[in-house]
Parts: structure tokens; sequence; C-alpha cells
């Protein structure tokens, strides 16, 4: 058996962190790994969680499993996180997932299982684990236009046009916000345009939302969601904590789903339990229990999102920075979409070759399509990426 396997192809960004770490230069910069670093370059437990922690380890009782979908108080304090009572209780069903990866995984089944004939709809570009889970399902797929090359915006126009033509039961993904790989974002007037056109088409929206709170805040990240919530009747959610409560490692995601009516609540809770045990039973509750104290407990909360806003402020001002060296290097505005995007990254603009002449002249490692993660800068760094960046021509 095993000797009929065929090797699969090397994770790029995994592959990269690789190159990163064998690389000897005292000088070399990471902005490939996707996850937040401080200005040491460390991946800090926020003050919030080591408290969480602390709690539990008081209190906790027993390591038996949860439900197949996980605490239902995680559930009910992540439904208030992300859409605030806009839809109600009685139309939402959810389930605790490994991270957000596991959420989407859990989503495309969902999918599958309901509508086999559905095209899911990507963004071009999008997280690479869209379309590779998505083929490696077998499902159909394809895109619509997102980012434009020459503004580093989005070709709102362009998508538009290529979502007009989809179809009564398919699905499109967007990003709630904070757009991987690009960092350009729709405003909210372009979520109502979306919206419209899916209501329209009969299309069903399916939010991948990762970054909830790096972006412009914790409510404003959640506008363009609950705006879509509040209009389409029925809708899929794919949460992640890793990044804004920074449980990486805790694997800590949710896959909710808007229903149209009330009465199919318990049918859709029923399917998502039944997909969670044919995949991995019981979800991880360690990083969900932590979230659920935190967003019960006022104290903590207040604590956390404060936390949570010096991370936010930290990145905008690292775009910043990175924005005005380039502009006095440049002598022109052509890098100010650095500034104006939101979340971890930005896609730079760089052809292969250039990111490749960073790497090996400058030591700065970033994903081949020139994706960077902005929070792997710092006050030292920037400088010196600015300066590389205009040395290698982009």
């Amino acid at each position: 058996m095993l000797n009929a396997l065929h090797p699969q192809p090397q994770d790029k960004i995994l592959q990269l962190i690789q190159m990163y770490k064998d690389d000897p230069r005292d000088t070399k910069i990471d902005l490939g790994v996707g996850v937040y670093k401080d200005a040491t370059g460390l991946t800090p437990v926020m003050r919030a969680v080591k408290a969480a922690e602390r709690q539990l380890w008081e209190v906790e009782n027993t390591k038996t499993y949860t439900g197949l979908a996980g605490d239902p108080a995680y559930a009910e304090a992540m439904q208030d996180l992300l859409l605030d009572g806009t839809v109600p209780a009685d139309r939402l069903s959810a389930v605790a997932t490994p991270g957000g990866t596991g959420a989407i995984r859990q989503a495309l089944e969902l999918i599958r299982l309901a509508t086999p004939e559905a095209t899911v709809w990507l963004s071009n570009p999008t997280w690479p684990n869209h379309p590779s889970i998505i083929k490696y399902l077998g499902m159909r797929m394809a895109e619509y236009r997102y980012f434009d090359t020459e503004s580093r915006g989005v070709d709102f126009d362009g998508l538009l046009a290529d979502l007009a033509a989809v179809k009564p039961g398919d699905v499109v993904l967007l990003h709630g916000c904070c757009h991987n790989p690009t960092g350009a974002n729709l405003t909210l007037p372009q979520w109502k345009a979306v919206a419209d056109l899916l209501e329209k088409t009969g299309a069903i929206p399916f939010i991948d939302i990762a970054y909830q709170g790096f972006g412009d805040g914790l409510e404003e990240d959640a506008a363009g969601l609950r705006l879509m919530a509040k209009r389409m009747p029925e809708m899929l959610i794919a949460a992640s904590c890793s990044k804004n409560f920074g449980i990486y490692r805790e694997r800590t995601g949710i896959l909710i789903a808007v229903s149209p009516k009330a009465e199919m609540r318990a049918t859709v809770q029923g399917n998502l339990a039944f997909l969670n045990r044919q995949n991995y039973s019981f979800p991880p509750d360690h990083g969900a229990r932590l979230v659920t104290m935190i967003l019960n407990d006022p104290a903590l909360r207040e604590d956390w999102q404060a936390e949570l806003e010096e991370v936010r402020l930290n990145m905008l001002s690292l775009r910043e920075q990175l924005a005005t060296e380039l502009r006095r290097l440049s002598g022109s505005d052509r890098f100010g979409f650095l500034a104006q995007h939101r979340g971890m990254f930005s896609r730079l603009g760089a052809t292969p070759e250039q990111v490749e002449a960073l790497r090996r002249d400058h030591g700065i490692y970033m994903v081949g399509d020139s994706r960077m993660n902005i929070a792997g800068l710092n006050a030292r760094t920037v400088p010196i990426l600015a300066k590389a960046i205009i040395g290698v021509g982009v």
C-alpha cells in the first residue's frame, strides 16, 4: 500500500520557515510566517490568557470530553463577539473546531454534504489553504477578481463582474477583514453591494474571519460580516481565535451556520455534530474554555481588548513607518498603499525575481507572491527593509 504513495508538494511557507532558520546571517528578517510578533520577535502570551489559565488551573476538576459540538458557552460567547445579536440565536448552529482551518474544512464538508454540485467561489488571490482543501475534497471551484496589481487595492469592478456569474446555491467565500494575503479590504458600501448581488443571485456567503480586532477594531472588523448576516437568509462563518487571543497552538476555532428559519436549527446542528464525529469526534477544549472565560469576565475582557488594541496600533504604526521611509527613499507615494492596508499582511507587488533577490542579497524572507507579514518588523528593521525594497527595484 504505502509504496503506491507519491511525494506531496512542500508547503511554501513551511519551506520558507526552514530556509530562514538555516540562514546564518544576523541581519535576516522573517516576514513570511503568519504569526504576530512584538518588537523583540516574540509571539507573547496575552495577559488575559495567562490570568484565565491561572483561574482554570484552580477550578478545573475534569478532563473528560465536551460534547461533539464543544462547550455551548463557547459558541454563545463567540456568536456574541462576531454577530452581536444581529441574528436571532434560534437561527444559529455552531461547532467548536481545531483552529480556523478546522472550521473551514468542516464548512466545506457541510457544503459538499448539502449541495455537492455547488461551486465555491474564491477571491484571486486568497489564502492557499482555501483552494487546497477544496481540491482535496473534489469540489467545484471558481475565482473572482479581487486584487488590483496597479493600485494594490481591491478591484471591485472586476469582483462584481465575476460574481455576477454565480448561480443559486453557489457559495462565495469572503474574507471578513484583513484580507490574506493582500491586506486590501472591502469598504462597508462595498460589502452592501456584494450583499445586493448575492441576494439577487441566490448565492450563499461563506465568511472566513481570522483577524477580528487586527484591522480597524473589534466592532469595525465585524461590520461587513454583520451586514451580510442581517441581509442574507443563510450564511456560513469560520472564525479563528489564534490571532486575536494569541493562542495559535491551542487550535481554537468555530464554525457557525445561519439558517433561514428557526425550525431548521436542530437539523443543521445535528449535521455539524455528525461531521465533527466523522473527522475528529470531540473538539479541543482548552483554548475554547480560555476564550469563554475571557469574554464572559468583564475584567478579563477589558484587559484583553486593551492589549489587542495595543497589537493593532503597533501594526498600524509599522505600516505608517514603512510607507513614510519608502516615500523618503523613492521620492514618490507609490508605496502609500502599505499604510492603507489592514491586518498583518500586505502584498508588496514585487516580482518573484525581486523576492528572491531580497532573500539572497538582504536576508529578507517573504512569500514568493510578495506577501509580507508587517508584524515581523520593528523600528530597527523598517529602514533596512525599505532600503532593500528600493535596492532590488520594486
